[in-house]
């Protein structure tokens, strides 16, 4: 199963990059997280942030798989461990992708190589379009939107 989003955004890649990278930018479009990670190919990433066990919650944890800045960012990840038992058994592999295109960046999202019955594939897939929409709207306006939580 492969789960893929194309955006195309009017701002540059370096605002994109920001909107889901900078710890300004992932509080504004992954719903309060920051990236834990030091960005090296091969080290380890977790999504925190308020949640289910407190403000440092574990949303997503893995392992950076690619990192070049304002081109490309790739990860394999597993659950939060407050999301399921089994949450080191279950992986996906999310590659953000920026290319030019004219005067705006396109945004291309990946998420793919799921184990199988992987039990957040549904979720991810209403997720990301949020997300993603969060991300254009920060990225072109500096503003989130209000899913009215």
């Amino acid at each position: 199963m492969e789960l893929k989003y194309e955006f195309y955004i009017g701002a540059t890649p370096e605002q994109v990059w920001n909107a889901f990278v900078s710890p300004e930018g992932t509080r504004k479009t992954f719903f309060g997280c920051v990236i834990d990670s030091t960005f090296k190919e091969g080290e380890s990433m977790a999504y925190v942030g308020p949640g289910a066990d407190g403000d440092q919650t574990v949303h997503v944890y893995g392992t950076i798989a690619a990192y070049k800045p304002h081109e490309v960012f790739s990860f394999i990840e597993h659950p939060g461990p407050s999301y399921h038992p089994n949450h080191e058994e279950l992986e996906s592999r999310v590659t953000f992708t920026l290319e030019v295109v004219g005067g705006c960046t396109k945004l291309t999202l990946v998420n793919d190589q799921w184990t199988e019955n992987h039990p957040s594939l549904e979720n991810a897939s209403g997720h990301w379009w949020m997300i993603l929409s969060n991300i254009k709207t920060v990225a072109e306006t500096g503003k989130t939107l209000d899913f009215g939580w």
